[in-house]
């Protein structure tokens, strides 16, 4: 077979593209190493390399083994399925405002794990690995509630319509959360509100168990699809001309990036914009190639993640700021400014 050669422009695309997915990752490592170093309890570079080798006391054992590890890892976990989900919604829909959170599907997929958390305790084990399941069940219905709702007819999925109707649907559906945690005593009250406003909740290694086989399998499957999103850029006659199963594959694709988002929500509560945020930079970075965009999206949302986490539990010690607010900050005046950029 003769062998391929790369026109300069596809070498340097191709070079640029390894160089930001190997800065993303160096600078994921930075943070993941100043993430083990910050919290209420302080511990120096030099005790976090101790207590990883073995050598650490008992105390720095329990505060890096069983509660910040296993919250970085959430962390980047949330962060890359929630990107890499907002990825797929702004190629499937064809708006760069979508993502989980606009479409309501976060909201869906809180609604129902807010409803079993509220009657039934999430501190044993089962419940922890039932929680995805209920989020993905919520996140589901309320996508085809979306999808009904936004479909005409006579012109298909409007991109604006299908916005502004998940914008209406998270709206009530948040209605209905803050009513049922009116509802709620004290405690329990205190935990939705948290939750609600988006906070890595599930902090212990159960948690990272009943996350992982989602992001392990949804993840490179989404990669595998790459082309395809491709091909559906370009529209649904020349996808059809060129012997694609359209519906089909939107459909796989859509289902894909709701089971992320709804695993991603059932540890990190109403985390919004770094579905939206992530892959817009990814994009600016290493251009609109899904082989590559996918890849860079799943690691600046988890660069994203892991910052945000980190700022929230180092700006206001000993209190803690939920992990959401911190990315909302960031994120809110990135959505107005893509509002204000639509054409659409």
């Amino acid at each position: 077979m003769p062998k391929l050669t790369l026109t300069p422009d596809e070498k340097e695309r191709r070079t640029r593209a390894l160089t930001v997915l190997s800065l993303l990752a160096i600078l994921i490592v930075v943070v993941f190493i100043v993430s083990m170093n910050t919290g209420f309890m302080r511990l120096s570079p030099l005790e976090v390399l101790h207590t990883l080798m073995g050598d650490g006391t008992h105390q720095q054992k329990l505060i890096l083994f069983d509660f910040r590890l296993p919250r970085i890892v959430i962390s980047l976990l949330v962060g890359a399925g929630f990107a890499v989900s907002g990825c797929i919604l702004q190629s499937l829909a064809r708006n760069a405002l979508a993502e989980p959170a606009t479409l309501g599907i976060s909201a869906g997929a809180g609604f129902a794990v807010i409803i079993f958390i509220s009657f039934f305790p999430a501190t044993t084990a089962a419940p922890v690995f039932v929680l995805p399941l209920l989020a993905l069940g919520g996140a589901g219905l309320t996508a085809a509630l979306i999808y009904i709702l936004a479909y005409r007819k006579a012109d298909g999925l409007s991109p604006t319509r299908l916005i502004l109707i998940g914008i209406a649907v998270a709206a009530g559906i948040n209605a209905c959360q803050l009513v049922l945690a009116l509802r709620l005593d004290p405690n329990n009250y205190q935990f939705v509100a948290t939750w609600i406003a988006g906070k890595i909740w599930g902090g212990d290694w159960r948690f990272v168990l009943a996350l992982l086989p989602w992001i392990a399998i949804l993840l490179p499957f989404a990669f595998y699809k790459a082309r395809v999103l491709n091909v559906l850029n370009l529209g649904d006659h020349t996808s059809l001309g060129l012997g694609m199963r359209v519906e089909k594959e939107r459909i796989l694709l859509l289902v894909t990036a709701v089971a992320l988002a709804g695993s991603c929500v059932a540890v990190s509560g109403g985390i919004g914009f770094v579905g939206l945020i992530a892959p817009h930079l990814a994009r600016r970075l290493v251009g609109p190639r899904h082989q590559v965009l996918l890849p860079a999206s799943a690691l600046t949302g988890a660069l994203l993640m892991i910052t945000a986490d980190t700022i929230g539990r180092w700006v206001l010690q000993p209190a803690e700021v939920p992990t959401g607010i911190v990315v909302a900050i960031i994120g809110a005046p990135y959505f107005l400014y893509l509002l204000a950029k639509s054409k659409a």
